[in-house]
């Protein structure tokens, strides 16, 4: 019932339980942290305090809903003082896993105890904030300075066997019943509290190092740097150390970066129920159809199969399926040799595989993916062949990145077991994935898709059809954008750095080497019987191709790349060429900022997402940030492209996105969203 309490209290003897029920994840939610200060009065006469969470873990973290409001007492530093200072010791015993404010309350406990397996760590960092209940200033004094830095900076878990290594808590059991049976039996004394131990400093040197690294791997995003900051507080008194971090945490909730990533983190929540399919209810799948095995098929094989899934793929004959075959069996070998996997699981999932020559394999399948060559005709072949061997039920998925899936089903029966299924390259690693609703896809399917994403660990996206649906979409105006810079003034190293600066791991130009020139050429191509002949047609990209640049493969692309480390080098050729197109269009080049080139590329993605929504296309603002968080490497602190609009407001991404189509007459079309501003 609703007012039932989250904390209760039982004595036991001389042994006082305290037990937090608050579901799911036990967050220190107001009425938790009311409850814990009563505890610790209600607890009063008892020899020994047992703190235990009902559910699945122990507290794992706070109650991110209450951020955006003034702070309620009591304060989580406060409840975590009391039971640091408590007449009767605790003793946290903990499984799942013990997060933030979980971890904080477990530090101000006397002993610690934890089942095999669980978790531990302080995640503030990834929502833009630094611990705010004394995580910063007890775990130095827990586990040293160096391993603190570590976890706190990173956000990282550290399990069970590795925390008791650190020293960060007592006893690691099997049997966690059983292990605080014995533990009270032979209550040791007890310890001196954590935030009244010492903590060594680092040196300056040292300090630099760890200060240096951690910049360059955070990209631009600050919350990395302000823990280290925080940690150094440590080797003050905990009275002077506890203030300030508490103080810092509260101001940094406020911050653009910390609202961006609490946007992504209930964003990717909010997105993995779509309107389409609620009241679905999704089928079951245990056997899939993969049809091509090359590099994505190979991908969503081992998705699959890392999921639980038993998976047949098939290919064009016998000597291509023994290739896809080693394809598949060699990703699984890269995650042993990366400690993801064991070899025992390797060769589990390799007894759920087969790879065959025969569409006749597929007939007792629950659902076919084809991830075969971006052309249509091939890609109908493909669903024939399936359609007549598969029950006329299960489910056909096309994993297109551009083509309309209605005319890739068109004329199969049932179409409403239809959908896209638009996994990104490597299909094993990347957590996108967009599963494409046609006009005729059910419910259930659609629901049976998302269900599917989730067993195979994935962010899906529901996305409607357009040309590249939400990512691929955007990207198109992106690139279209950059050549427009291109063409009147910038080099591809200048975007590239401009775009570098605001958080995005790669400019535009170094993505397309990454990922090769010609898949978007062919693209363009396509395009081309269809595309406005009044909208401005930048050819740079087209000639880069016909040049036989294709990107890192051919060793050349809008960079050289002249060592085996692929290292992107400024190539006269290149700007020879992009100073010759202006020539000749009578342009006169002029000169950009990386503001006034960031800016520009920015409220492109935004205005484009703006229409995707508008046109239905994806449900909302959120979805649209995700596909580019989750696909495209926008940077997460930044929220997306319509959170990072709306940071810095819709008048100034108005007003560059007025000036990109005033500079490209006839070749924008401004959203409703930011005409209205």
């Amino acid at each position: 019932m609703a007012n039932e309490p989250v904390v209760t209290v039982s004595i036991e003897g001389d042994v006082a339980h305290v037990v937090i029920d608050n579901p799911p994840v036990n967050a220190t939610s107001t009425a938790v942290r009311q409850g814990l200060a009563e505890a610790v009065a209600a607890v009063k006469g008892a020899r020994v305090a047992v703190l235990r969470c009902n559910g699945r873990s122990f507290v794992a973290g706070g109650d991110m809903s209450e951020f955006d409001a003034p702070p309620v007492e009591p304060h989580l530093p406060d409840v975590v003082q009391m039971i640091e200072d408590s007449a009767v010791p605790f003793v946290a015993v903990m499984h799942g896993n013990v997060l933030g404010g979980g971890f904080e309350i477990a530090m101000g406990c006397a002993w610690r105890i934890a089942t095999k397996g669980t978790g531990f760590g302080l995640p503030e960092v990834n929502v833009g904030l630094i611990p705010g209940a004394g995580g910063t200033q007890r775990l130095p004094r827990l586990i040293g300075m160096d391993a603190a830095i570590d976890i706190t900076c990173s956000g990282k878990i550290v399990k069970a066997d590795e925390m008791l290594a650190l020293g960060g808590i007592d006893i690691v059991a099997e049997d966690l019943d059983a292990a605080v049976t014995d533990f009270l039996a032979d209550l040791p004394a007890r310890p001196v509290a954590v935030r009244q131990r010492d903590v060594a400093g680092f040196a300056d040197d040292l300090l630099e190092t760890k200060r240096v690294a951690l910049t360059k791997r955070a990209k631009g995003q600050q919350s990395p740097l302000e823990n280290l900051t925080a940690l150094q507080w440590a080797t003050e008194p905990f009275e002077v150390g506890q203030p300030k971090e508490r103080a810092r945490h509260l101001e940094l909730r406020q911050s653009a970066e910390s609202r961006a990533l609490r946007h992504a983190f209930f964003a990717e929540r909010q997105v993995a129920k779509p309107q389409a399919i609620k009241g679905a209810t999704p089928r079951d799948i245990e056997k899939v159809a993969v049809v091509g095995g090359g590099l994505m098929g190979a991908g969503i094989a081992v998705s699959a199969l890392n999921a639980g899934l038993n998976v047949t793929l098939i290919e064009r004959d016998d000597e291509a399926a023994k290739g896809a075959d080693e394809r598949v069996r060699g990703l699984l070998e890269g995650a042993v040799k990366r400690g993801k996997m064991s070899a025992e699981t390797l060769e589990a999932r390799m007894r759920a595989f087969r790879a065959v020559s025969d569409y006749a394999e597929a007939a007792e399948v629950d659902l076919a993916v084809e991830a075969v060559f971006e052309d249509m005709g091939v890609k109908q072949q493909v669903f024939a062949s399936l359609a007549a061997v598969m029950d006329k039920n299960a489910i056909l998925a096309t994993n297109t990145s551009y083509l309309d899936p209605m005319q890739i089903f068109d004329g199969i029966a049932n179409p409403d077991r239809c959908l896209g299924l638009h996994f990104f390259s490597p299909a094993h690693i990347m957590k996108l994935l967009e599963i494409v609703k046609t006009p005729h896809t059910s419910a259930e399917v659609l629901a049976t898709g998302f269900a599917l994403g989730k067993r195979m660990r994935k962010v899906s996206v529901l996305s409607g059809i357009c040309d590249g649906f939400i990512g691929n979409r955007m990207l198109t105006a992106y690139r279209r954008a950059a050549d427009y810079l291109l063409a009147d003034g910038a080099m591809p190293y200048q975007v590239d750095a401009a775009m570098r600066k605001v958080g995005m791991p790669m400019g535009p130009y170094e993505v397309q080497d990454l990922t090769g020139l010609q898949i978007a050429w062919a693209n363009r191509k396509r395009q081309a019987e269809t595309r406005d002949p009044n909208e401005r047609y930048v050819t740079i990209a087209d000639e880069m191709c016909e040049r036989g640049r294709l990107g890192q493969r051919t060793g050349k692309g809008w960079y050289s790349y002249e060592d085996s480390n692929r290292t992107p080098h400024r190539d006269p050729d290149v700007e020879a060429l992009v100073a010759e197109y202006s020539a000749k269009q009578g342009i006169t080049r002029r000169t950009f900022s990386d503001e006034g080139i960031s800016g520009r590329l920015l409220a492109v993605l935004a205005n484009e997402g703006a229409r995707i929504v508008e046109e239905g296309i994806a449900e909302r603002d959120s979805d649209v940030d995700i596909v580019k968080l989750h696909g495209y490497g926008f940077p997460r602190w930044r929220g997306g492209p319509m959170r990072y609009a709306e940071e810095t407001t819709l008048k100034k991404t108005k007003e560059f996105m007025s000036l990109v189509a005033v500079e490209s007459p006839n070749s924008w079309i401004i959203a409703e969203k930011l005409n209205a501003v």
